[in-house]
């Protein structure tokens, strides 16, 4: 007769309960625009408002206005007046161009493996 062993099961569960911080930036930089807005900086440089809604086309003024004040509020971008005339620029921080390496993986990744968009999409 054959002696069956017993094999011990061992709990092996991970809990991934994200750490604040980073729940709060992956909200922060995945909400609608803000990667958009941030690229565009990163890209082009120092930019009005009206240079913004028109290379953000889809989102509404209002919309942006209200992801401006964000980005401004948590220090990824500042927003310059300039006393002698109405120029308004957004301009990145040091902290908003440190998103630079961030940015260039998500493109490398999405290029790779991001399916082409739907025609809802375009």
């Amino acid at each position: 007769m054959m002696q069956m062993m017993s094999a011990q099961k061992t709990d092996t569960t991970v809990d991934f309960t994200l750490c604040p911080r980073f729940e709060r930036t992956f909200s922060f930089l995945g909400k609608k625009w803000n990667g958009l807005i941030i690229d565009v900086l990163l890209q082009e440089g120092p930019q009005r408002f009206r240079d913004l809604a028109h290379k953000v086309p889809r989102c509404s003024d209002r919309v942006l206005v209200e992801r401006l004040k964000e980005l401004e509020e948590n220090g990824v971008i500042v927003r310059q007046t300039f006393p002698d005339n109405a120029l308004i620029e957004y301009e990145l921080t040091p902290k908003g161009q440190e998103l630079q390496s961030v940015m260039t993986a998500v493109h490398a990744w999405s290029d790779k493996w991001s399916c082409s968009p739907t025609p809802a999409e375009k």
